[in-house]
């Protein structure tokens, strides 16, 4: 079975490369519309600029930078608060920002209850 190609909002990914970020702004969601009407900010024309130059081992603390068509098939350390996570711009992420690819919290597993957890575990002696 043949891989379907990819479009966004009608626009094949060479045409959404092609139209300038203001055109662009128009087929994306409305917070990532107003986003990109407001304009960049200082870091995110820093971010955007070292995307322009095809730069390799690129890291931001810009979770809120919308993933621009331009962006495709680059490789992006995103900081969470802690670590950077490489995460690889697909086709599908266009239009979404850079923070919901890298989660700031971690799932907790908890272990077996400890002592005095329960009524029960409190009558146990300690060894």
């Amino acid at each position: 079975m043949a891989k379907k190609e990819f479009t966004y909002r009608g626009k094949t990914l060479e045409e959404l490369k092609s139209i300038s970020i203001n055109d662009f702004a128009e087929l994306v969601p409305a917070r990532q519309r107003r986003s990109l009407k407001r304009g960049f900010t200082k870091q995110q024309e820093i971010l955007l600029k070292k995307i322009r130059k095809n730069k390799k081992n690129i890291e931001t603390h810009c979770r809120e930078f919308v993933i621009l068509p331009e962006m495709v098939g680059m490789m992006i350390k995103i900081h969470n608060g802690k670590e950077f996570h490489l995460v690889a711009i697909q086709e599908e992420m266009i239009g979404h920002l850079l923070g919901e690819f890298s989660l700031t919290r971690k799932s907790v597993s908890h272990s077996s209850p400890g002592i005095g957890a329960t009524k029960s575990s409190s009558a146990l002696s300690v060894r």
